[in-house]
Order: structure tokens, then C-alpha cells, then sequence
């Protein structure tokens, strides 16, 4: 949230002053206004207008107090209309220190690009005293860009005839981690809602599979998509926060509990009822209690499928209320479960990696390269379409006492 706009010029007998203020009073003392300015303006002046080598550039400072951060962008014209034959000025946002700047970037450069050419085409900024009826004032201006980019992210503000101030703040994501092919994404949003025929073709393809089930790699064969683009897609909704990635779900996977997993026993947030809602299907529902035991008896050395059984050995046939994969997903999205990977590793080939010699080891194959330990078996999976019985069997073909499973 922007707290305050100036804007500051260098006034050859004066220094650097601030002309026009929003809101009044929080730069400099202004008459008939008893607020407390955001920081001493005389400390900062040098850096609100800098020496020529930091003119034209995007500077950001913050205050002594390290409670504010001013963005700016001094410029500095040239032009023997002037006296001493430049005219320098800075339109500057003052936000608080935690706040994220990236957003207000853009802003800083267009305020000063625009100021720039208007200042170049009709000297709005240093003849503001003669300027025109027609035309906004500088401290209107500030007020209202301040306040619309506060409440709508966005402004469009027509100063006069031939100028108009278009700007808008776009949030600054994280750049999402790489979208591999056996991952599966789950959408956050209904898409169908907000789907229309301007967007991308490929994406609509994409969308229209993403269920929560499908892997990557299988999205991309059955949207008929090459696999390369199906990643792009994947990553942009991801960029955008609409989609989940998960691993793919098998009932040979391992899964422990977090710490978290407390916040679901103290049933913090109302999670237990949620938790009830998404993941029981039929006959009448059961008590909290049993999803708490599901919970509790998953650890990092039984696979689901002997979960599974050990539930129905107790005589709680799970597969008949709940349903698995979801239950699942909950535990995961809500950090309450964790997946316990499983890789292989070959001594063999270790070796030949840290000797930095090419080794064809005897039996190895296609799956010598995911040797290592660091290609999870759904990676393997994916890439060599093949399950996790069949890959088991290719590793012993490896000499004996060569490979290792490591769980992790």
C-alpha cells in the first residue's frame, strides 16, 4: 500500500525542495497541517535528488528509522532553456519497509517517463505556475493516483488534451519450481467458470484433463499436447497459484506423518469436519475419532496397501467409507503427511561418477543412469513406463550386492 507521494525538484538557489505532497504534511512541514512526517526530508534530500550519476536510473532508499522505503526515479533534462541548463526532478512512493516493491517499479519509471515527455513537450513541470486551465495540478495528480492505485490497482487520469496516466500494479509471484512429468497437478479453482475463447488453445487442451489423477505425462497424451508444452501450461497456472502439485498416487506408497499432524488431532480450525466432508463416500458417516486413528497409524515404514490391511485386520474396512486417494491429498495439501521416496543406488556407478569414467555396468541398462540416488521410482516410472514390480525385477539383474533401496 502506498503511504505517501511527492514530488521534489532542485531549485538552483534553493537545493532540493518538495513542491507537492499527498497527504499533506508527511514529507515536509506543511501550514495549517499537525501530523507527523514519515522521516526528516533533510537527511534524505541528497538521495530524493542525487548527483547526475544516479539521475535517470531506479534508485530505492530507506529512512534512518528503517520503518519506510522511498521509491524513485530522479530525472535529470539537459536544455539550455534552463538555468544552469538542466532541470531535475524526482516523483516519489513511499511505502512501509516490509512491503513487497517489485509492483510499484513499473509505477516509479512511468511517472517519471510520462512527466519526462510532458515536461520535454510543454514544460508542465517547471512552468506549473502558468500552467493551463485545462490542465490537472500536479497535487491533484498525486492525490488521485495515490488513492486509485490504493483502492483499484490501477489509474487512468487524464492530465489535458494531449496527455493521459495509465498505470496498473500486478502482483510479482515467485517463480514456480519445475513442473516434471510425474507430478500431478490439482486445480484450485473451477476453471470452466472462467474459461473463454480468448485463452490459449493449448492451455484450454491442458485444462480440460487436470482431475487430480492424471500425471503430467499422461495429461499430455491425452490432451494430445507435446510434453514440453503441457509443462509450459502447467507451470504458468501454477505461476498464478491455480493449480496444487502433488506426487502420483499408488498403493505402494509410503506416507508418515508431520509435526503438523497435532493441528488435526486438536482439531484446529474445524480441519477433523473438513477433513470428513472431502473424503468419506458411503453409508453413514463416522466419527472423527476414526480419521484421527488413519491418521496416527500411517508411518514411514508400511506402504498403503499394508495400511490398508492392518485397518481391516482390526475390522475397519477402510476402502468402504473413505476414500483413500483423497484422504490422501488432504494430508499432503494441509502439510499434515509427508511422502517417504524411494530410490536405488549402485555402488558401481558411483564409483564411475566420482572417477569420472564411463561404466556400463553389467545389467544395468535403461536404468543404470537413475543409479545415483537421486531419481525417485515414479520418476523412473514415467520416463521408462514401467511399474514399480517391473523396475524391482530390472534391479536384480544388477551384480549382487550392487544396489541398495534407500527410503526418503
Amino acid at each position: 500500500m502506498i503511504q505517501g507521494m511527492f514530488f521534489a525538484r532542485f531549485l538552483p538557489q534553493k537545493g532540493t525542495k518538495v513542491v507537492h505532497q499527498s497527504p499533506p504534511g508527511c514529507i515536509v512541514h506543511e501550514p495549517g497541517v499537525d501530523k507527523p512526517r514519515f522521516f526528516d526530508f533533510e537527511t534524505m534530500a541528497e538521495y530524493i535528488i542525487p548527483r547526475q550519476a544516479f539521475c535517470n536510473r531506479y534508485v530505492t532508499i530507506c529512512d534512518p528509522d528503517n520503518k519506510y522505503r522511498i521509491l524513485g526515479h530522479p530525472v535529470c533534462i539537459k536544455d539550455e532553456k534552463y538555468e544552469r541548463n538542466e532541470f531535475m526532478f524526482n516523483f516519489g512512493i513511499v511505502i512501509d519497509v516490509e512491503a513487497d516493491k517489485m509492483p510499484y517499479e513499473a509505477v516509479v519509471r512511468r511517472l517519471a517517463s510520462t512527466f519526462t515527455e510532458m515536461e520535454i513537450q510543454n514544460q508542465f513541470l517547471s512552468q506549473e505556475h502558468v500552467s493551463t486551465k485545462d490542465s490537472r495540478s500536479i497535487s491533484a495528480l498525486l492525490e488521485i493516483i495515490k488513492e486509485d492505485l490504493n483502492n483499484y490497482n490501477e489509474c487512468m487520469i487524464p492530465v489535458d488534451d494531449a496527455n493521459t496516466i495509465n498505470m496498473k500494479l500486478f502482483p510479482i509471484y515467485k517463480h514456480p519450481p519445475p513442473v516434471k512429468s510425474w507430478h500431478v497437478p490439482i486445480s484450485k479453482m473451477k476453471f470452466s467458470e472462467i474459461m473463454d475463447d480468448t485463452w490459449d488453445l493449448t492451455m484450454k487442451k491442458v485444462i480440460l484433463h487436470i482431475d487430480g489423477i492424471k500425471d503430467v505425462r499422461r495429461i499430455a497424451h491425452d490432451a494430445d499436447v507435446a510434453l514440453d508444452l503441457t509443462k509450459i501450461a502447467l507451470q504458468h497456472l501454477l505461476y498464478y497459484d491455480s493449480i496444487l502439485m502433488l506426487d502420483m498416487f499408488m498403493f505402494g506408497n509410503i506416507y508418515a506423518p508431520t509435526p503438523s499432524i497435532n493441528d488435526f488431532l486438536s482439531d484446529k480450525d474445524g480441519m477433523q469436519d473438513e477433513c470428513a466432508n472431502y473424503v468419506y463416500i458411503n453409508g453413514p458417516r463416522l466419527s472423527n475419532q476414526y480419521l484421527c486413528s488413519l491418521f496416527a497409524t500411517l508411518c514411514s515404514s508400511r506402504t498403503l496397501k499394508e495400511w490398508l490391511k492392518l485397518h481391516l485386520d482390526q475390522g475397519f474396512p477402510v476402502l468402504n467409507y473413505v476414500d483413500v486417494r483423497r484422504f490422501i491429498q488432504f494430508g499432503v495439501i494441509k502439510g499434515l503427511l509427508y511422502r517417504v521416496h524411494k530410490y536405488t543406488v549402485s555402488s558401481q556407478y558411483i564409483k564411475s561418477i566420482v572417477s569420472g569414467r564411463s561404466v556400463d555396468i553389467q545389467g544395468g541398462g535403461a536404468l543404470q543412469k537413475y543409479a545415483d540416488g537421486c531419481h525417485c521410482f515414479d520418476q523412473i516410472m514415467v520416463e521408462q513406463n514401467m511399474s514399480d514390480q517391473k523396475i524391482m525385477e530390472h534391479l536384480r539383474k544388477f551384480p549382487k550386492g550392487d544396489v541398495e533401496i534407500i527410503y526418503r
